[in-house]
């Protein structure tokens, strides 16, 4: 298999102090999502690299559900969208302004939110003001003003290929704790994004703690998925009312709602907008296309 459709989340612990970290690159699920719209350069870099990031973000928590991660902004980029599943399975979308000019900043006035999600529908969110110029400087911000554990994230991203390397810093407080936490990102400072991109996590752990001894685990498979659904959109049209449903069928002749994050299309013509409002009705059957 050509390395770039690897797609694979590693983690791994450094067995004399306490700080872990997380290895990620997505190849196939990668071009997935980014097949789907026509982002400009910097904001695809920007998608790619949060894509990278909320697979490694992942692995801090143990959880049923999704993590969201969003970064609502004033800048080129609006927001950013990316999610990741217990199951590993991710996606993500980015909205931002085609008008703007070059001197506009891509990051700019920005919130981000995180959002952990279970079945059961209970929700945990944190929010923190950021300003920053990437992806991993906004959540580097996110860890030191949420007070969390002491987190570092380096990404990168291309056409083909995103990735992303993690460390945190495990609770403790001594002195030789904090001397290796600084060392291990020093060293991890020297990375640059054609190595995050391209080396395997063996080679690339080796060339950055080779006097250190590393537990690497096995694998875990990461791949593009969407979860939108007939139903779902169903359920979203039922929101809007059945007047303005009604105005939409004279207008138009039927309703199409597109998946922002998978361009799949779902449409309801008078027959299938009738059965939504049925009392006790289940989603009608009907064309997607």
């Amino acid at each position: 298999m050509n390395h770039k459709d690897n797609d694979y989340l590693y983690r791994f612990l450094f067995e004399s102090f306490g700080v872990r970290g997380g290895f990620v690159r997505l190849g196939a699920s990668w071009r997935a999502i980014r097949e789907k719209h026509d982002y400009p350069a910097p904001v695809a870099r920007a998608l790619g690299e949060a894509m990278a990031a909320a697979a490694l973000l992942s692995t801090t928590i143990k959880f049923r559900g999704s993590l969201v991660m969003q970064l609502l902004g004033e800048g080129v980029m609006r927001s950013l969208v990316a999610q990741v599943t217990d199951r590993r399975t991710l996606r993500g979308v980015a909205r931002f302004d085609d008008a703007a000019d070059a001197s506009t900043p891509l990051i700019e006035g920005a919130r981000l939110v995180l959002t952990a999600e279970s079945p059961s529908g209970e929700r945990y969110q944190g929010i923190v003001p950021v300003e920053a110029h990437g992806v991993a400087e906004a959540l580097a911000r996110y860890f030191e003003q949420s007070e969390q554990l002491p987190t570092r994230l380096w990404l990168a991203a291309d056409e083909e290929v995103a990735a992303g390397l993690f460390l945190q810093r495990m609770p403790g407080d001594g002195d030789d704790d904090t001397e290796n936490w600084q060392r291990v990102v020093m060293l991890a400072d020297t990375l640059g994004d054609e190595e995050l991109l391209s080396l395997d996590v063996e080679t690339l752990l080796h060339r950055l703690f080779h006097e250190e001894t590393v537990r690497l685990f096995d694998p875990e498979p990461v791949s593009f998925r969407c979860d939108c659904s007939r139903e779902r959109v169903g359920e979203m049209l039922k929101t809007l009312g059945e007047g303005e449903l009604a105005q939409i069928l004279d207008e138009m002749g039927e309703v199409e709602v597109a998946c922002e994050f998978c361009g799949q299309a779902y449409r309801f013509d008078s027959v299938d907008v009738a059965r939504l409002f049925q009392p006790g009705a289940s989603e009608a059957p009907g064309g997607v296309h």
